[in-house]
């Protein structure tokens, strides 16, 4: 069962990444916003992964390794946050081609917003000692302010094709905490999230996701205007 996290990896990319060069879809153009933005990402969520691992807030079940680490995290940790993303971003921009309706209006994404703000503040301010509820949800309710704030548009279509993303990820996920395996791939210290799990999850990853998400939608989406205003100005 060595392979099992690489294997997750690659069969996340798989499809996505054949499907990128659909002449519908064409994801392939996006490559020079998505790795940037990607990259950014990475430099914020790679050291929050590696502290948390150092510390015991997580950590890895060899069985299901490699063996090959960079750091003190395994290599598939690291490509987690090159394939999941990918398969991700790869769908909203699907979405965003195929179904260019599927939004939520301003209302809407007010109220998605403000309710999911009001959650998250209330939890830190209750659960402020634990590391993993702590951290989580002071990025993420940093980064939905300012993407509220400066790129509201970018909520409208990130908010519904988030929650039907959450199928897949916590189907994935699951296969990582332990569901329909033995042991878990990647096992949580309790004592530093609130100890809710939706199946073998805990809950703070589906707020770790959207902010990991956002992150590199909005940067590519800032990337892509960018570049837009250039080629206007020439």
């Amino acid at each position: 069962m060595w392979h099992l996290y690489l294997v997750l990896d690659i069969a996340s990319l798989s499809i996505p990444f054949l499907f990128s060069f659909h002449p519908k879809l064409k994801f392939y153009k996006l490559w020079k916003y998505f790795f940037p933005a990607t990259f950014i990402m990475m430099v914020i969520f790679i050291p929050w992964d590696m502290i948390f691992t150092h510390h015991g807030f997580w950590g890895f079940n060899d069985r299901y390794l490699s063996g090959i680490n960079w750091g003190n995290l395994p290599m598939e940790e690291w490509l987690f946050f090159i394939c999941i993303p990918y398969a991700c971003l790869f769908t909203i921009y699907a979405f965003k081609n195929l179904l260019p309706k599927f939004s939520f209006s301003n209302r809407v994404t007010a109220i998605v917003y403000f309710s999911l703000q009001t959650l998250l503040i209330v939890s830190l301010l209750y659960f402020y000692n634990l590391w993993y509820t702590a951290i989580n949800f002071g990025y993420a309710i940093l980064l939905l302010g300012l993407v509220y704030n400066f790129k509201r548009e970018a909520l409208n279509v990130f908010f519904p094709i988030f929650l039907n993303l959450l199928i897949p990820f916590f189907i994935v996920n699951g296969f990582l905490t332990g569901s329909w395996i033995n042991e878990q791939v990647v096992w949580y210290n309790d004592a530093e999230n609130l100890g809710i799990r939706l199946g073998t999850v805990p809950i703070e990853d589906s707020i770790y996701a959207l902010s990991m998400l956002l992150t590199v939608y909005v940067l590519m989406e800032k990337f892509r205007q960018k570049k837009a205003l250039k080629n206007c100005a020439d």
